[in-house]
């Protein structure tokens, strides 16, 4: 696993070329400590995560799987749960196979962008594993029941197109424009107000959940009348530039 910033743009690339990107024991525990590095670097606007090589990730490594499943198991939760609750909007950036573990990670993500090639699966059926219930709720959430069955009975791959029109991916562009898209959209988050983007991310993730908490309401409300963000948002509006937000994440 390497992580990167630039101007604002957090890169975790997940790396272990001889196996498409398998996910180890070590490289599942690392996310969660690179998460955490990340999260408290105020440098930090935007998170993209993707595979090097030419493709995102194959999974969990077979072969740690003897050394016992719900040990490997519990580690990939883990490491969904940290990248589910990273502070900033994050983005899988999706090439060649996305499947099993790899799949649960792009799905912890805020959103998904995938080249054309992309292969999408969730395959514990073809290992007779029990797939984790936050996993499984955040794959409904995104694909509806009926979509999220059909990957987890069957285990099959679909490709990109079938995966956008059933909502696990949000954009879908040639393998050669990804890169440039991904990174434009991150600029782009980067350059939005984070306050707007905290609150937005609390209040969608929480509502997949129950009813939003009015005590969480009354907070945000309190962070927007006392942070001028929307005061600066409509005078840069007016004045025709760029608006300068100052709404600092850490500590909030």
């Amino acid at each position: 696993m390497l992580a990167a910033v630039e101007e604002g743009v957090a890169t975790l690339t997940i790396r272990n070329p001889a196996k498409r990107n398998a996910m180890t024991p070590a490289m599942w525990r690392r996310v969660p400590e690179l998460l955490e590095d990340l999260a408290a670097d105020p440098a930090v606007r935007v998170l993209v995560l993707t595979g090097g090589s030419g493709t995102f990730c194959a999974g969990a490594d077979i072969s740690a799987l003897r050394g016992g499943e719900q040990e490997s198991r519990g580690l990939a939760v883990a490491a969904e749960e940290a990248l589910a609750a990273f502070p900033r909007p994050t983005l899988a950036a999706v090439r060649g196979h996305c499947v099993g573990g790899g799949c649960q990670l792009a799905v912890a993500c805020d959103l998904r962008f995938a080249a054309g090639d992309a292969l999408f699966g969730v395959t514990p059926a073809k290992l007779g594993i029990v797939y984790p219930a936050s996993a499984t709720r955040r794959l409904v959430s995104l694909t509806g029941p009926a979509t999220a069955k059909y990957l987890l009975f069957s285990g099959e791959l679909i490709g990109a197109e079938r995966a956008l029109r059933t909502g696990l991916v949000d954009e879908v562009h040639p393998g050669d424009g990804l890169g440039g898209r991904v990174a434009e959209f991150a600029r782009l988050l980067a350059s939005r107000s984070q306050l707007t983007q905290a609150a937005a991310k609390e209040f969608a993730d929480g509502l997949a959940r129950g009813p939003a908490d009015p005590e969480r309401i009354a907070h945000w409300d309190r962070q927007a009348r006392e942070s001028g963000e929307a005061a600066e948002g409509v005078a840069a509006f007016l004045e025709r530039r760029a608006p300068a937000f100052t709404w600092p994440l850490t500590g909030r």
